[in-house]
């Protein structure tokens, strides 16, 4: 488990953008491994060019933290998904108190919500829990019409797990190691 990168427990903080140093209120789950300041600004970083007017999937939503840094930052839109009652909760409550427009919240499992109708998105955020192994199943589920062309999509993992084989038409743009993560910017073609 990764430990929480903010100064007060139980929080963690927006790292740039119009909310810049405000605090998520973190929920109740023991499971939840918010991606650490330091590697989300360097993500924030590498999809810079692309994140204003983006449309973005957060999936294992979490905290919450990939999808409000993304609307922080000038995303049109952001649907998190997670399976949590308690994290959906959490996340409603904070995306209300910020004022987010554009955001919605949907309480499923990553691939019952990628089982629907597709909509495609243009940043994908996959921040599955370490032990599921689950990378490389959902990459191949968003190929199902859930990608735009030239879509962005963040892997993030152990740092001892290697990333998964990537989908035909996919390319690796930046890949990093940060304390106990490995994660990766692909972008689909």
């Amino acid at each position: 488990m990764k430990t929480v990168q903010a100064s007060r427990p139980g929080t963690v903080r927006i790292i740039g953008g119009r909310w810049r140093g405000r605090r998520l209120q973190l929920p109740a789950v023991t499971e939840l491994r918010p991606t650490p300041d330091r590697v989300r600004e360097t993500l924030f970083n590498w999809l810079a060019p692309v994140v204003d007017g983006a449309r973005c999937l957060d999936l294992y939503a979490g905290s919450g933290a990939l999808g409000v840094e993304a609307l922080s930052r000038g995303a049109a839109d952001v649907c998190f998904v997670d399976s949590s009652a308690a994290a959906a909760q959490c996340l409603r409550v904070n995306l209300d108190k910020l004022g987010a427009l554009g955001a919605r919240v949907e309480e499923l499992q990553a691939e019952t919500y990628l089982a629907a109708i597709p909509e495609p998105f243009d940043i994908v955020f996959l921040d599955p829990p370490f032990a599921t192994n689950a990378l490389e199943n959902l990459c191949t589920l968003l190929e199902r019409g859930w990608l735009k062309p030239g879509s962005r999509i963040y892997l993030e993992s152990s740092r001892a797990q290697s990333l998964p084989a990537l989908p035909p038409g996919w390319r690796l743009l930046r890949e990093k190691t940060a304390g106990q993560v490995r994660f990766a910017l692909a972008q689909r073609d």
